[in-house]
């Protein structure tokens, strides 16, 4: 496996941008809105999964995935930071995050319970996120002509995304987790994710004032059901989760790699395995 690097963006998001920057069209610009606002407690609630996962973990077992943990923890709560920034300018901007009581809501259940029901949740919803951005790491047109340093944001997300999308899965399976909790995960998530990104999106087009125009729904049936539409062309990477033989390495492509290397001058190394340099 490889090892995981902590990096940081070379950008400026302190600079206000458009409020529909992805091209200038709403609906895009509002779905990816919405992503970005599950990001920062959706990715702390990964870290102290993965964090409590590992805890759980017998001392011979923890030393082997104590660096790749590490490694996601860096990188996560760097995706953290940086959505944060986001996000605030999308507060400034009027729109209002309603995902997030949502997110806390559900996690207040998980609390007290066996560290492997996190775990497996952690693992399902990466899964997600890994497909999310292997489809735009192939497709960054989906993003239309936005600011460079916003494509720059967007593809260096995914490419970590894609990067460390086997670690939870990895840490779950070290921890004894069974087949039943992982399925079970996976619906719920796949449930809960559809719905909230629906629900706030929708919210997002409210705020915009473009909810009810056509053009918007032209593009959201391009977006997502074009030749080139996400629910098109994730619908197959979304169902090898069931198999009983998955693995997320199986749906890696390389196109995370090509990127990091193609744009090492857009960000800084500054830890290995999570330590910060």
């Amino acid at each position: 496996m490889t090892e995981l690097v902590v990096r940081r963006l070379m950008i400026d998001l302190e600079r206000p941008f458009e409020r529909r920057w992805a091209g200038g069209d709403a609906f895009r610009s509002a779905f990816m809105n919405a992503l970005s606002m599950s990001f920062p407690l959706g990715e702390q609630f990964f870290i102290d999964a993965v964090r409590q996962g590992l805890k759980a973990l017998p001392e011979a077992q923890r030393a082997g995935m104590e660096r790749q943990v590490q490694g996601f923890v860096g990188q996560e709560a760097t995706h953290r930071r940086i959505h944060a920034l986001f996000n605030g300018h999308l507060e400034r901007q009027g729109f209002v995050n309603t995902w997030e009581g949502r997110i806390r809501r559900r996690l207040q259940r998980l609390e007290g319970k066996d560290p492997r029901h996190a775990v497996a949740a952690t693992a399902a919803t990466e899964h997600f996120t890994a497909i999310l951005a292997e489809h735009l790491l192939a497709h960054p047109e989906a993003l239309g002509d936005c600011e460079p340093r916003l494509l720059t944001m967007w593809l260096w997300h995914a490419s970590e995304e894609s990067e460390h999308r086997c670690i939870a899965f990895d840490l779950y399976r070290a921890m004894g987790g069974n087949e039943r909790w992982r399925l079970r995960w996976f619906r719920l998530v796949t449930f809960f994710f559809l719905t909230d990104v629906l629900r706030q999106t929708l919210d997002n087009l409210r705020r915009d004032r473009a909810l009810w125009r056509a053009s918007t729904w032209r593009s959201a049936w391009q977006f997502l059901f074009g030749p080139t539409g996400l629910v098109r062309l994730t619908y197959r990477p979304w169902r090898a989760y069931l198999r009983p033989d998955f693995h997320p390495s199986r749906e890696e492509s390389g196109r995370a790699q090509q990127w990091l290397t193609a744009h090492a001058d857009a960000y800084r190394v500054v830890g290995e395995g999570g330590r910060v340099r």
